[in-house]
């Protein structure tokens, strides 16, 4: 016993200096003045952000920041309400049928009227139409003599194979459905878009959605089939910004409406079939097109590998991003959860609440709790993400933290009374010491489980590795999605190896050797 309490006041320092280095990650960013740009997850979304990205940093009037493959059109909509981003490229058949519910006939002025009172407005037509389709194999099509979307209705046998957010928008498979008198009993599979076109070309899926400007119809040699109920609305190609935008930059704005009616339908294919079809970055496409260097055949270029993927410019900033999601959000969870683990420890009755609520915590699946957040929030980007990761973290340190207190031998504690120790001081000098190593164990089990969850913040526009992963998905580029993977797992192993570091320089030999008994 005597051992045990000369070894508290050292251990004690290294305790609060570890806290130390943990809250160290807590920082505020001041608030900047710069354009913040927004784009979904795919592909054309991606090169269109970037074009918009490029051209308003030429007028050098504001910093310029694209939160780029932010998500499905609900959260980059919130995002732009809640003045997350300023701006981001859309379609006027999402914006009416998606975001507005319009029932009937739509323009941009209905539009802009009904979108004023948010504070946002629609402009900058670029100049092609990207409509939703369903297509084939075909081969198979031409088998089964399909040619339009009502001829699906005899074919009940065929496997569908469905964007997510075709599958759930009010313009997409439920209302195409219900106008086609499709049967109801069809068999649908939810597939990433990105997915799509391969899913086609091993036979695993028969239809699927695709939009107009799609580069890998004709790789995959699809048929599309024509919409003769005329039920997809024009998709035109806009811009949806905040309406204060013109007024914060004036110049920028004058050259973003520059891109009025620069890019056609065949213009957006071409742009479309440089990233997915000859391998380009989607910041190299947007340059080559301000720029007049876009040409009219694709020229096919060797294929980025894993090195030059995995080591380009922007490695830096998302592993100072990633581990910012990790250690920040771990720093809270310890700052919370030991304390739940001991009032869990002192409480059965309420232990049980407090066990059973970090539990379900870590059942709700992390994209789901961050499309939560960001309404709660009204924002994307980190502090949903913070948020989500705490939360995750919560469970291993609680759990842990209650384990270590209530498996210390009733030997020990009476010991502890006998020498006067009031409660709080028991707890200070010979508990949490003997509870150190469980404890630890659990800060290990979170910090790699949140390395591992950080990845899925990209997709709210947090950064991190996930925005490689989102990338690779949205292009099928596998070199993308290891060069995303591969740093995360590295960086798992990296916080295991330091941890264990940690554990041999923070419990003391005393307490390692087993001398307390």
């Amino acid at each position: 016993m005597l051992v045990l309490l000369n070894d508290t006041k050292a251990m004690k320092r290294r305790f609060v200096t570890m806290m130390w280095v943990f809250c160290a990650g807590l920082n505020a960013h001041a608030i900047s003045e710069e354009l913040r740009v927004g784009s979904k997850r795919f592909t054309e979304s991606y090169i269109l952000g970037e074009v918009i990205t490029q051209a308003a940093a030429q007028t050098k009037e504001v910093t310029v920041n694209h939160r780029q493959g932010l998500g499905n059109t609900g959260i980059v909509f919130t995002a732009l309400k809640s003045g997350s981003i300023d701006l981001y490229p859309d379609y006027t058949g999402t914006i009416a049928k998606e975001i507005l519910k319009i029932d009937g006939p739509f323009d941009v002025t209905l539009l802009n009227t009904r979108l004023a009172a948010e504070g946002l407005g629609v402009a900058v037509p670029l100049g092609f139409n990207n409509t939703y389709a369903l297509a084939m194999r075909e081969q198979q099509a031409a088998e089964l003599d399909i040619k339009t979307v009502s001829d699906l209705a005899k074919h009940p046998q065929l496997k569908y194979g469905l964007s997510q957010e075709f599958l759930g928008r009010s313009d997409g498979w439920p209302g195409l459905v219900a106008k086609y008198a499709l049967p109801g009993a069809l068999p649908v599979t939810g597939v990433d878009h990105g997915l799509a076109y391969e899913a086609m070309a091993v036979k695993q899926i028969d239809v699927t959605d695709i939009y107009s400007t799609d580069a890998k119809i004709e790789k995959y040699r699809l048929r599309v089939l024509r919409d003769d109920r005329q039920y997809f609305p024009a998709y035109d190609a806009v811009l949806l910004y905040r309406l204060d935008l013109p007024a914060r930059f004036p110049k920028t704005w004058q050259r973003l409406q520059q891109l009025q009616h620069t890019i056609d339908d065949q213009t957006m294919i071409r742009l479309n079939a440089e990233a997915e079809l000859a391998g380009r970055g989607f910041a190299a496409i947007a340059e080559r097109f301000l720029t007049g260097d876009v040409k009219q055949k694709v020229t096919r270029e060797a294929k980025q590998g894993f090195w030059s993927r995995l080591t380009a410019p922007d490695f830096l900033r998302l592993t100072l991003q990633h581990l910012n999601l990790v250690f920040v959000s771990l720093a809270a969870s310890i700052v919370v959860g030991i304390p739940l683990g001991i009032v869990a420890s002192r409480s059965p009755s309420v232990g049980k609440w407090i066990l059973s609520l970090t539990g379900v915590l870590q059942t709700i699946p992390a994209l789901a709790l961050l499309a939560f957040l960001i309404p709660v929030f009204s924002r994307i980007g980190t502090v949903p993400a913070l948020v989500a990761l705490f939360l995750y973290a919560l469970l291993p340190i609680v759990r842990n933290t209650y384990a270590g207190l209530t498996q210390i031998p009733q030997s020990l504690r009476e010991s502890a009374a006998a020498l006067g120790l009031p409660a709080g001081a028991r707890l200070r000098l010979v508990e949490m010491p003997l509870a150190t190593g469980t404890i630890l164990a659990g800060v290990k089990t979170s910090a790699i489980i949140n390395v591992g969850t950080a990845t899925i913040a990209a997709f709210i526009g947090a950064g991190g590795y996930g925005e490689r992963i989102a990338a690779g998905l949205a292009l099928n580029d596998n070199n993308m999605l290891l060069a995303g993977a591969v740093p995360a797992a590295l960086l798992a192993l990296i916080v295991q190896w330091g941890f264990d570091l940690l554990d041999r320089w923070l419990i003391s030999p005393g307490l390692r050797t087993g001398a307390v008994h």
